[in-house]
């Protein structure tokens, strides 16, 4: 078997607390001490960790963990991306607190990393926020979002090296009215979740990816989490809608790292052994009015006034 999902992400912070109160206050995820490579350690599940936030001199998405079955498909899948060019390198496996541990870069240079036998907690996961739960278990923690000039490149490497499976490749709009149309290629993993990684055919933002995603159980979940995100006066991105391709009920927020977190619920599930790719050319069946489109219709209607 190949990538069961992403595992975990670490991001750099110039400022740890602003990430403790975004993750515990608004995300609702649970604080949980620090990791032998000093990060500060956030869960979301049973995991030990799946939020590494660590301390740096930038805010950035620096990794991305893609979790991997056993020692055998993991040590499988360090050969083939070496078969394939890619430099990896052996990591230090207990302070991620996984059993084995490799990194590497992909066309773009975005950073990951790929593991098995990641640690569980010692006690049972309870939102500080009162989220219900979040989808995670084989599905893995969510998706990662880049961007990435080297498009085709990013996505061969991610397909046909890593062993993702196209699951929707758009050519849309993700600017506004008159830029050029931008491919997408939205990607699964081995376990069903309708994409893990999605590759936009767009300039690489400085703070290391686009957006992340989390799942929650319920759309009571998601209502709650917009209104903490409004009382904590964090950027909402995007506001609540519908994805077309993957079905998921969400919004969009600012992180203290500049780039956006999606939350939401309700996500489709595929059979990646019988997918046919698709090729939605509209983002959301509804709502997802972006802080851009706001800006937009704002300005034209200021202009009509005079």
């Amino acid at each position: 078997m190949g990538i069961k999902g992403l595992g975990y992400v670490v991001i750099e912070t110039t400022d740890l607390s602003k990430w403790h109160d975004y993750l515990t206050g608004v995300v609702g995820a649970m604080a949980d001490g620090k990791g032998a490579d000093g990060a500060a350690l956030y869960r979301i599940d049973a995991r030990a960790a799946r939020f590494r936030i660590i301390k740096a001199d930038a805010d950035r998405f620096a990794v991305a963990g893609w979790e991997l079955a056993d020692q055998a498909d993991f040590d499988a899948m360090a050969d083939k991306l070496r078969d394939a060019g890619c430099e990896v390198a052996d990591g230090d496996a207990a302070s991620r607190g996984v059993e084995a541990l490799a990194s590497g870069k992909d066309p773009a240079g975005h950073q990951f990393e790929i593991f098995h036998g990641a640690a569980q907690a010692d006690t049972a996961f309870q939102s500080p926020a009162g989220v219900s739960g979040f989808v995670t278990g084989d599905l893995g923690m969510g998706h990662v979002v880049y961007g990435s000039l080297a498009f085709e490149e990013t996505h061969k490497f991610y397909r046909d090296v890593m062993g993702f499976g196209d699951s929707d490749l758009p050519e849309i709009e993700v600017g506004p009215p008159g830029t050029p149309k931008m491919g997408i290629a939205f990607m699964h993993a081995e376990t069903g979740r309708h994409h893990s990684v999605a590759v936009i055919q767009m300039p690489a933002p400085p703070t290391g990816c686009v957006h992340i995603m989390v799942e929650a159980k319920s759309r009571a979940d998601v209502d709650k989490a917009y209104e903490r995100m409004a009382a904590a006066d964090v950027p909402v991105s995007a506001t609540l809608g519908e994805h077309t391709n993957d079905q998921v009920t969400s919004f969009y927020m600012q992180t203290p790292g500049g780039f956006d977190l999606e939350f939401g619920f309700e996500g489709l599930v595929i059979d990646p052994a019988t997918w046919e790719p698709t090729a939605h050319t509209t983002p959301s069946q509804w709502g997802h009015e972006w802080a851009w489109q706001k800006a937009a219709a704002e300005a034209a209607t200021e202009e009509a006034n005079g």
